[in-house]
């Protein structure tokens, strides 16, 4: 596996600034990064993946990430499986809290040993660290303005579907 690319997991239901700031600086770090939609079975989804998939394109489009970004999505098998499928040696994840630590660290640990793919942590900006997606979802469900939390795309998008003024 080529350690020069990596993927970023993540359901990505809607997509925040916090992912955009995660993925602009993982692919200035690698020569190839995955932006990579899952399916979390675990997780009710307020957008279709193919609906993820288009606002990660046109928000990492405006948001001028540079670098070779690839936007997938991946929902049936191991996150591990997609990775060895692209020659990936690591996966980026953006890490809020130690609530987030406690939840990543095993399954980095479980990665590592079932395909030898190594886990990179991100800090997230400061000014991103407290929203997440379910944050996001919550407040665009009840009529709030969401456009200080997710990019351009994903605003008007969820401004037009949720019809909040």
């Amino acid at each position: 596996m080529n350690n020069r690319i990596a993927v970023v997991p993540g359901s990505f239901d809607p997509p925040t600034l916090g992912h955009l700031d995660v993925i602009r600086r993982a692919a200035a770090l690698y020569d190839q990064l995955h932006v990579l939609v899952v399916h979390n079975p675990g997780k009710e989804a307020m957008l279709p993946i193919a609906q993820r998939l288009t606002l990660l394109e046109q928000s990492i489009a405006e948001g001028d990430i540079e670098g070779d970004v690839v936007v997938a999505a991946w929902s049936v098998g191991l996150l591990v499986d997609y990775a060895t499928d692209v020659n990936a040696g690591v996966l980026v994840k953006g890490i809020r809290s130690q609530v987030d630590v406690a939840y990543e660290t095993p399954m980095a640990i479980v990665n590592r040993h079932l395909a030898h793919v190594e886990t990179v942590f991100l800090l997230p900006d400061p000014a991103h660290a407290l929203v997440s997606s379910s944050l996001v979802r919550q407040v665009a469900s009840l009529g709030g303005d969401v456009s200080p939390f997710v990019p351009g795309p994903v605003a008007r998008f969820l401004d037009t579907a949720t019809g909040a003024a």
